[in-house]
């Protein structure tokens, strides 16, 4: 069975632009956790149109109704781990690394995941996603950083108390960690591109 390719890291580090680019470049269906998640608020009467929407007060709303209520990423990741066994699937996630190795406390240092994908995390400073939203969202500066390290930070707590990982700080759990701080977003793509191909060869 073709193997699912996983791409998390912190927000606006550039999972949607990598993932996107494998799935054409392997053929491989595109599936993002995030809008799955976007899926859910609509139903739950947020407005969660629009690339953006994560960055909004209305997001940062959401995000706390999901501190609240932990069934909502429960539901979702576990729609995901289903996604990711089917193969032949890049998933941008922040939390399914972990997941599909049953845990980082009981898996630390395997360096697989669980057999069935290949895991990457796309490493960046909030200096440097601050930058990318900063020229996707037209923010300014001060805007565009304290947007990704609250949500950065809001989710660590999140993932902390949901499932127990230290998301952004263990990263064991990953086949492959790739740098983005000094890199374009086309030398990011061809990295991870490359990389691909060695580990899937």
């Amino acid at each position: 069975m073709t193997k699912s390719i996983v791409i998390s890291g912190p927000p606006a580090v550039g999972k949607t632009t990598v993932a996107k680019e494998l799935a054409d470049e392997f053929g491989f269906q595109y599936v993002s956790g995030g809008d799955v998640l976007k899926e859910l608020a609509l139903q739950h009467g947020f407005d969660s149109s629009g690339h953006d929407w994560w960055d909004t007060e209305d997001g940062m709303r959401f995000l706390g109704q999901r501190e609240e209520n932990p069934q909502f990423d429960r539901d979702i990741d576990a729609k995901l781990l289903e996604i990711f066994k089917r193969g032949g699937t890049v998933i941008t996630s922040y939390t399914l690394p972990w997941l599909v190795r049953g845990g980082s406390e009981s898996n630390e240092g395997s360096g697989d995941c669980s057999g069935g994908g290949i895991c990457v995390w796309l490493d960046g400073s909030h200096q440097s996603s601050s930058k990318r939203m900063q020229s996707r969202d037209n923010m300014n500066p001060e805007e565009a950083y304290k947007i990704t390290k609250s949500r950065f930070d809001k989710n660590k707590t999140l993932y902390k108390k949901l499932y127990g990982f230290d998301f952004g700080s263990d990263k064991s759990v990953f086949d492959v960690v790739i740098d983005t701080d000094h890199r374009t977003a086309q030398q990011v793509i061809d990295v991870a591109k490359q990389t691909m191909r060695d580990l899937m060869s």
